[in-house]
């Protein structure tokens, strides 16, 4: 059961949220072969200042070997 968390800066509205998780949510499907039942998607907005606290240095920086696609920034870029 796929569960795709989004983390992004703040400043998109709730019906672009919304068009993108169903982008993200077709293209789970089509790429894993799951089904819309299986499929869940979730946004959630970290102010930029927070940005490399709470989603780089713990989720790309820690965890290098889980990153299919990395950044082509690091900490000190943000």
């Amino acid at each position: 059961m796929p569960h795709v968390i989004v983390r992004l800066w703040p400043g998109i509205s709730e019906q672009q949220n919304t068009c993108r998780a169903e982008a993200i949510s077709k293209d789970v499907m089509n790429i894993l072969h799951y089904g819309e039942e299986s499929v869940s998607v979730a946004m959630e907005e970290i102010k930029p200042n927070e940005w490399v606290e709470k989603v780089y240095r713990p989720e790309i920086k820690k965890n290098p070997d889980r990153l299919y696609k990395k950044p082509g920034y690091d900490e000190n870029d943000l």
